[in-house]
């Protein structure tokens, strides 16, 4: 049955392969944009809906029935953006999702963001998406949440690990992440699940 599936991060290395995988499945994807992206890499057929995750508005989820959260505000950004981008715009995501009685919402999350206290170089991104994940989980909402090791951008593999097997060390391609995302979000494999992935 085809879904409509608004997509955060779609102009993204990974959200574009969730675009195009949910495409290829018969869903109907709607990429959320910011005004002036670059929407030229998103596949033909995908639907486009202004928002900006710095400053969402209500109604941004309005007619949807999934939503996929595959943004990031980037490695070469400060965690004050870290912080309005996968902290503060990923849950306010999540309550305007709750609000249009959105059924399933899907969080790419990373690996070691279950830490209550990360530490080290990437800590305040760490401590951003474990708000954001603890944030889904008391809302209300069916949820999945996917947290893959170090990325990649090779293609798909012929298998993913999920859960406690994954090698923290190992690495997960785009394409997997992109595809478990969309898998998540459309038959409710995962849901009410956090888990760990890599590609193997």
């Amino acid at each position: 049955m085809s879904m409509t599936v608004l997509v955060a991060g779609a102009t993204g290395k990974t959200g574009h392969q969730v675009v195009q995988y949910l495409l290829d499945q018969g869903h109907k994807p709607t990429a959320l944009v910011r005004d002036g992206s670059d929407t030229s890499g998103l596949p033909s057929g995908a639907e486009l809906r202004q928002g900006d995750l710095t400053d969402l508005k209500a109604g941004v989820c309005d007619g949807m029935e999934a939503v996929i959260f595959a943004a990031g505000s980037g490695s070469s950004t400060g965690p004050e953006m870290t912080q309005k981008v996968d902290r503060d715009g990923a849950k306010r995501l999540v309550d305007l999702a709750r609000e249009s009685g959105v059924k399933r919402f899907v969080m790419l999350s990373s690996i070691g963001a279950d830490q209550t206290n990360p530490s080290g170089k990437i800590a305040h991104y760490l401590n951003a998406k474990h708000e954001a994940d603890e944030h889904l989980k008391s809302s209300g909402l069916t949820y999945a949440i996917v947290r893959p090791v170090a990325l990649t951008n090779e293609g798909r593999s012929e298998k993913v690990i999920l859960g406690e097997g994954v090698d923290k060390a190992a690495k997960a391609s785009r394409a997997d992440v992109a595809y478990v995302l969309a898998e998540a979000a459309t038959t409710g494999r995962y849901d009410g699940q956090a888990q760990d992935m890599q590609s193997a």
